[in-house]
């Protein structure tokens, strides 16, 4: 089997294409929403939060209730460098928009892939030791095979594991990015009708403008679509506008087009305020003004602040694997004797430190590595079969 030839790697892991380069403040702004993400979670499962609680209330209650906002970070991010990736003029830069989703879906997958492994093992160990509504039952064969694919909440399923819904919504929302960018050369080979000259540039701008602005004002409104890239393509949307507003050379059109996007993002929130879609908007700004003053070139980062970039360039790893660190540190916890709110504050500080240690072990053993359709299958059939196992 060959190895991807695609360098574009989910938001969370590998660095964006060459045509963007490497961008160490994004890194450290994965990095911190992550880290944020992790601990909303970790407020959230288990009697550890319960038990820590006391301590810092308010902490905990913002951490429950506002850290999943750090999601549309991670979603902005995505939109920034899939536009960095696909079409940095704004045309499509793909010879093979097939084989580009299959690369995606590979590079995707595979530590995705190893981390539910883990996640089905663990929550079996832990199952009889912990409350049934934080351990995730035993899977089908159906809930495997529709995870591997990246269709469980389209199928109904419930997940094997905290956060797995952005993985399907990020391939699915690269997918319709592609097909919008793309759809102008594709009516060309396919003979059909294709713009010509500034049109055949533009086009694809508009696609993605237009759709995200659907998106902001009606699809993002409908909770019955979160399931789908539809949903969220407003805040993917506004990444991808940012990093082709960025390419402008006048500073007038610059600033007419981030008062266009700013103006756009009110008027969703004043349609329907949401929380999650104003945290999107500021940090589209943010990238935008940090792209104006090329303050995302590595040389305009200081080497203090390594520590948090390489956090962020293994932010997808520590977003897949700490669940599954999580409900075996809960268990262990739980069953450690009688114990105070001060034990169970420890217990969570070290499910970090530990989480952080296994998804460095999963950045380098899985998704550093170079992604290929037969280790794709051999974490496929890892997944089936310890899913069988625990199942019987």
């Amino acid at each position: 089997m060959t190895a991807f030839a695609d360098g574009a790697a989910p938001v969370a892991s590998a660095p964006p294409s060459s045509s963007a380069g490497r961008m160490p403040l994004l890194d450290a702004a994965k990095g911190v929403a992550c880290a944020v993400i992790v601990g909303h979670h970790l407020s959230r499962y288990g009697p550890m939060p319960a038990g820590a609680y006391a301590l810092a209330p308010d902490f905990f209650a913002w951490l429950a209730d506002e850290g999943r906002l750090a999601v549309q970070v991670f979603l902005v991010i995505a939109g920034f460098l899939a536009a960095a990736s696909l079409a940095p003029d704004g045309t499509l830069r793909v010879e093979r928009p097939v084989a580009r989703i299959l690369q995606r879906y590979g590079r995707l997958i595979m530590p995705y892939l190893a981390a539910l492994t883990v996640c089905v093992l663990v929550a079996a160990v832990v199952r009889p030791w912990l409350d049934e509504e934080v351990v995730p039952a035993a899977p089908t064969f159906g809930q495997l095979i529709a995870h591997g694919l990246l269709l469980q909440d389209l199928l109904g399923y419930e997940s094997l594991s905290t956060g797995v819904w952005y993985v399907a919504i990020d391939f699915q929302l690269f997918a319709l990015a592609l097909v919008l960018v793309g759809l102008p050369s594709m009516l060309q080979r396919t003979g059909g009708p294709a713009p010509q000259g500034l049109r055949a540039r533009w086009l694809p701008v508009a696609l993605v403008f237009g759709l995200a602005v659907a998106s902001l004002a009606l699809f993002n409104r409908n909770a019955g679509l979160d399931d789908t890239a539809f949903y969220f393509f407003g805040t993917y949307g506004l990444g991808m506008l940012v990093f082709w507003i960025g390419r402008a050379t006048r500073y007038s059109t610059w600033q007419s087009a981030i008062a266009l996007l700013a103006l756009v993002g009110a008027g969703a929130l004043a349609i329907d305020w949401r929380s999650r879609i104003a945290t999107a908007l500021v940090t589209a700004l943010l990238i935008a003004i940090a792209q104006r003053r090329n303050w995302l070139s590595p040389k305009h980062w200081p080497a203090t602040a390594m520590p948090l970039v390489r956090l962020g360039r293994m932010s997808y790893s520590l977003f897949l694997i700490h669940f599954p660190v999580l409900l075996a540190m809960n268990a262990a916890v739980a069953n450690a004797g009688p114990h105070g709110s001060w034990f169970d504050a420890a217990g969570l500080v070290a499910t970090f430190g530990l989480s952080v240690v296994a998804a460095a072990l999963l950045y380098r053993w899985v998704e550093a590595r170079p992604a290929s359709w037969r280790a794709v299958f051999a974490l496929f059939a890892a997944l089936l079969v310890s899913g069988v196992v625990v199942s019987h």
